[in-house]
């Protein structure tokens, strides 16, 4: 399909009933792409049977690998180890709850030649009840007046291309950590695109997205984030093996 290397990191808190499904969908999405791809399964600290099933499929399938942490530190905290570990030119996360179809991600890897971040966004919305998506349509409108980013979803199988992210530092171990990411290399300048990729049932157990304990952690982080962004140094300069500075620098010698 292309050149690029792409490493899958699936976050998996007490998810022994979807894991198989989850790491069986990333596998066969990437022989069906025909993408080089690595999968690193990063147990959060769980309490079933998810680290076991974790170190099983590592020793079954040369692609994939386990990472594991003794109490839960959160999706974010689950993603960011994954990237420091990760050996592909691109990163994105896939949950190890089977809610989302890597292909529909995978699909939009030929983008990477113009953008260092492609960002989806749910087109098959009913998917979701209208509670739901009452709540991403607030936390939309909040992200546009605290940073003046205006993106259709923020929370999805973003990818990234790898270098972007050497030297952001990550304050957000939870849910927030995605749009986070987003909003710091966003602001750096770096040049994304917005895809539609579809969502999946849910395979068995509830969203721990919208529980008490996640908002207030999402709300931590949108003030920590709105520090960083809006009271500190702005950071300058792009990493010199992105899409973006190549871009730039063509634009500069087109201009000459």
């Amino acid at each position: 399909m292309n050149g690029y290397a792409i490493t899958a990191v699936m976050p998996a808190l007490n998810e022994s009933e979807n894991l198989a499904a989850a790491v069986a969908n990333v596998l066969d999405s990437y022989e069906l792409m025909g993408v080089d791809g690595q999968l690193i399964i990063v147990n959060d600290g769980s309490s079933d049977s998810t680290g076991a099933m974790a170190d099983q499929f590592a020793s079954r399938y040369e692609a994939v690998s386990a990472l594991h942490h003794e109490t839960p530190q959160g999706i974010g905290a689950s993603f960011w180890d994954g990237v420091h570990s990760a050996a592909g030119e691109v990163v994105t996360m896939i949950p190890g709850d089977g809610e989302n179809d890597a292909a529909e991600i995978l699909r939009y890897l030929p983008l990477l030649s113009e953008v260092d971040i492609v960002i989806p966004f749910v087109y098959n919305r009913g998917v979701r009840n209208p509670a739901r998506r009452l709540l991403s349509i607030v936390y939309r409108e909040i992200i546009k007046a605290g940073f003046g980013l205006s993106l259709n979803y923020m929370n999805g199988t973003v990818m990234y291309r790898r270098c972007i992210l050497e030297d952001i530092e990550l304050r957000n171990g939870g849910f927030f950590y995605q749009t986070e990411l987003l909003i710091k290399t966003i602001d750096r300048g770096y040049l994304y695109a917005e895809v539609p990729c579809a969502l999946r049932v849910r395979g068995s157990g509830d969203s721990r997205a919208t529980t008490w304990k996640s908002l207030l952690r999402v709300a931590h982080g949108f003030l920590t984030t709105f520090r960083d962004i809006h009271f500190r140094p702005k950071h300058t300069g792009v990493a010199e093996g992105s899409a973006t500075a190549r871009r730039w620098k063509e634009l500069r010698q087109w201009s000459s």
